[in-house]
């Protein structure tokens, strides 16, 4: 059996994050994943710069795509807003692997079925034994099936499906473009352009929502795809979407049990704003590794509900969750 101080199961900005901050304090870590890095990851790959405070990373030191826009334009109902705040752009197929090769951690491709405690210990699937377990593994994390679940249930209320693809595409427009509630639409679209020629376009919207209206986003996907070509973004004929869904920032009752932790989309901590999810998670990995390492209550009160602090920012968030959703997280 493969013994190790801390076993992370899921090797994206959560998991990698942990495992970089427990490896750097001397623990023998262990990342596990299903997939195969360098993986492709659906994700408009919208980074902040305090995602780039967090890892301690300079933007020249990256060495993979990277764009930083000075503004976002907003588009809401026919109105427009170009909002001056500078954000990034990368492609998680390149960030994700980077996060985990940088880690220093061992890294190997296993997908986690059994959980077990024994002796204080986790052992899963009989392969592996370790004092602290990170579950790291986005929505359908095996560890948070195993020991949060039924005391930490889905609110699905927050939950936020997605309907997107990322092309190799030479872009004419170096422009962060979102449009809210669009055509009836009870979520966002993007267009996210990427260094070296790709872009990410995408829609999202609440499932209940979308269920609601007896509707699926694929029934908004034409008329966007025409929007893009009305305003000259995008021109493309092989579009192939695919989808995924996640939680949005709530109130978590419970994210620790002895030795175990839940972090990122295994929460359910995007923003309620612009369900942007690669921040709060890379916070929570960070916050999970001090609480092994030195002994800090592990809590998530601190991460933001939302991306910003404004009028609009408030007013999205109640559109997309509910004005009467309770927005806590402990």
């Amino acid at each position: 059996m493969k013994l190790a101080d801390a076993i992370v199961v899921g090797g994206g900005p959560a998991g990698s994050t942990c495992a970089w901050k427990l490896h750097a304090a001397g623990l023998d870590v262990l990342v596990l994943d299903r997939a195969r890095f360098p993986r492709n990851k659906l994700c408009a790959g919208w980074v902040t710069p305090k995602v780039m405070t967090d890892l301690e990373l300079d933007p020249r030191d990256y060495p993979h795509s990277f764009m930083t826009f000075d503004k976002l334009h907003l588009h809401w109902k026919g109105f427009s807003k170009k909002l001056h705040t500078p954000q990034h752009s990368i492609r998680r197929l390149e960030f994700d692997d980077f996060l985990l090769r940088r880690s220093g951690a061992e890294i190997l491709q296993h997908e986690v079925r059994d959980i077990e405690v024994a002796g204080g210990d986790y052992i899963i699937d009989n392969i592996y034994r370790c004092k602290y377990l990170v579950g790291a593994g986005g929505t359908r994390c095996p560890v948070y099936r195993t020991f949060f679940r039924s005391i930490n249930p889905r609110n699905y209320k927050l939950q936020t499906a997605t309907y997107e693809q990322e092309i190799p595409y030479r872009w004419d427009h170096a422009t962060c473009h979102l449009w809210f509630f669009d055509g009836r639409l009870p979520g966002y679209a993007w267009y996210v352009p990427k260094a070296n020629g790709f872009v990410n376009v995408g829609l999202g919207g609440m499932a209940v929502q979308l269920k609601r209206r007896n509707g699926h986003l694929r029934d908004h996907w034409d008329r966007f795809v025409r929007k893009l070509e009305d305003c000259r973004l995008v021109d493309y004929k092989h579009f192939h979407p695919t989808g995924y869904s996640y939680f949005l920032h709530g109130n978590v009752d419970l994210v620790r049990q002895g030795n175990a932790f839940i972090t990122g989309d295994a929460v359910g901590l995007a923003t309620r704003d612009m369900c942007e999810g690669i921040g709060p998670a890379i916070e929570s990995g960070l916050l999970a590794a001090a609480t092994i390492v030195s002994g800090t209550e592990y809590t998530l009160s601190g991460i933001a509900s939302l991306s910003g602090s404004t009028f609009v920012s408030r007013i999205l968030g109640s559109k997309f969750a509910g004005t009467g959703a309770d927005t806590r997280a402990h």
